[in-house]
């Protein structure tokens, strides 16, 4: 690309020693590129139709110091992309390597976005392609781990497509225990910390659930009744069948 052969000129020298006038009419030049490639309308869309981005340098030279509305446009360009006119592509045909490489674009350009991370866990991971739901869902859990706190709904929703799509416990149970582990911020709510004991209650790990519901019950942070109420129940359901379990080891021996 042109810019970015232009752009990769001036960066061989310090970026100060660039007059801002020139950085100024890079950043328009490019600004306008983007904005045509994005606009112009194309007859036909393949697999590989969804372009690839310049570099996030680039992007944020283009963006001249305000990333976020870059970010938002690029989202709705990606999100839009295979509703285009002619455009008979669903989710499952894109070039996911291409489309994680928008989403991590977008996001380093305004970390405080949700959005990109939410059209990765319930639009492009909901798709009948199990390859591409576990690059998508490891994507959501890498950045996850850069703000724990606020992206945690997204590696709940990970957590849940690896369990019920996927059928994949040991996945389902790493995303939760990294909410688990991670995810400290006050307002989190319980359900989302007590994943991780229910997913090892259905891996049949059921004194490692037992501890950890145990712990749930007795720390006082659970103040809901009806969740204590609940919480009960599933540690005498969990000590039932570790009984049961210890009179069958019993009995055949």
């Amino acid at each position: 690309m042109f810019i970015e052969k232009i752009f990769r000129k001036s960066s061989e020298r310090s970026i100060q020693a660039v007059p801002k006038a020139v950085l100024l009419g890079l950043a328009i030049t490019l600004a306008l590129q983007i904005s045509v490639k994005i606009y112009s309308p194309a007859p036909r869309a393949g697999a590989s139709d969804l372009s690839s981005l310049p570099s996030g340098a680039i992007l944020h030279l283009a963006a001249a110091g305000d990333p976020s509305p870059l970010a938002k446009l690029l989202m709705l360009h990606l999100q839009a992309f295979d509703l285009n006119a002619g455009n008979t592509l669903t989710y499952p045909a894109l070039d996911y390597a291409r489309l994680i490489d928008w989403l991590g674009k977008i996001l380093e350009l305004d970390p405080a976005g949700q959005y990109p991370l939410h059209a990765a866990s319930r639009l492009y991971a909901e798709i009948p392609n199990q390859d591409k739901q576990r690059k998508m869902l490891d994507f959501v859990y890498q950045h996850f781990l850069a703000d724990p706190n606020r992206r945690w709904p997204w590696l709940a929703h990970a957590a849940a497509i690896a369990k019920h799509q996927l059928k994949d416990l040991p996945l389902a149970r790493q995303y939760a225990a990294a909410l688990q582990v991670h995810a400290t911020a006050p307002g989190i709510p319980l359900w989302a910390k007590q994943m991780e004991a229910f997913i090892l209650e259905d891996m049949d790990e059921l004194e490692t659930a037992r501890v950890m519901i145990g712990g749930f019950v007795n720390s006082g942070q659970v103040k809901d009744p009806g969740e204590l109420r609940f919480l009960d129940q599933r540690l005498k359901a969990i000590e039932a069948r570790i009984a049961t379990k210890k009179k069958g080891k019993y009995a055949g021996q």
